[in-house]
């Protein structure tokens, strides 16, 4: 099936209104159904590209395309119809009383029906696996929990394109795999196109078709992991590194001299790869 362009950037530049100068020389591309990461250090520019791309900042030097309309001549409501960002931190965003009024807030705003503003939401809820959290109140739940009620408040508008910033912070290790889990699911069952500015070099090979890394406000290169991950020199330089498992087969095969034909990112295929070494050497 042909690839279908939802998102397109081309940015000269972003500045401040101090003259900082925050994104520079962007170009990036998200196809319908894409899970796209954009990987960086602290302070790499990934909030505020997150931003441009979902119309917040529009003073930028360059062109932001969504389903091949410049998004500067589009409404917010226009763009929230298809396209939504969510925060860092759940807080700055959840803000009615139950977990139900909240995710509703948006279909109301929309001007749907009780009926359907009820549907939508039911079918949020349970897309992110907190449907028997409807009538709780949202002070009482957990850091996790109020992430999933912030995607559910954007599916529940019909957004097809969700734009998370950090999405597994502060999260322990057992709720950032159920988060990616999560968005795994939404991606390949429910069809919603995912870009999701991360740090975490971990999350990315297990869960993310396409990868972009970020430094200094400048994307220095773009492929699939197993393309982007090469070595950690190139990775430090960026105040990056390998996955674990990654630099651990880095190291034996170009410091120990085994001969590895691959450098794996996933324990799974480390695995496959010194299977087949022993049963060579054996």
């Amino acid at each position: 099936m042909e690839d279908i362009t939802r998102l397109s950037v081309n940015l000269t530049s972003f500045k401040y209104p101090d003259g900082t100068v925050a994104l520079s020389n962007i170009s990036l591309r998200v196809n319908k159904g894409d899970f796209i990461g954009i990987l960086g250090s602290n302070g790499s520019g990934k909030t505020t590209l997150l931003k441009v791309m979902d119309g917040l900042l529009k003073d930028i030097q360059g062109e932001v395309h969504l389903d091949g309309i410049n998004i500067k001549r589009l409404s917010p409501k226009e763009i929230y119809k298809k396209m939504g960002l969510i925060f860092q931190n759940p807080d700055e965003q959840l803000f009615a009383p139950t977990v139900f009024e909240d995710v509703a807030f948006g279909p109301m705003n929309m001007g749907l029906d009780e009926k359907e503003v009820s549907l939508r939401v039911n079918e949020a809820l349970r897309a992110v696996e907190m449907d028997s959290f409807a009538g709780k109140a949202i002070n009482s739940l957990s850091y996790g929990q109020k992430k999933r009620v912030c995607i559910a408040g954007l599916l529940s508008m019909g957004h097809e394109i969700l734009l998370l910033d950090e999405p597994t912070a502060g999260l322990d290790p057992m709720a950032e795999y159920k988060m990616m889990n999560l968005l795994m699911n939404l991606n390949r069952e429910k069809g919603v196109t995912i870009v999701m500015a991360t740090h975490s070099v971990e999350l990315v090979p297990l869960f993310l078709n396409k990868l972009y890394i970020l430094s200094k406000g400048t994307i220095v290169r773009g492929g699939t992991p197993e393309e982007v991950f090469t070595a950690p020199e190139e990775m430090s330089n960026v105040k990056l590194r390998l996955p674990a498992i990654a630099e651990l087969i880095y190291k034996l095969k170009h410091e120990d001299k085994l001969p590895f034909d691959k450098i794996p990112l996933t324990i799974g295929e480390a695995r496959r790869e010194i299977i087949k070494i022993y049963q060579t050497v054996k």
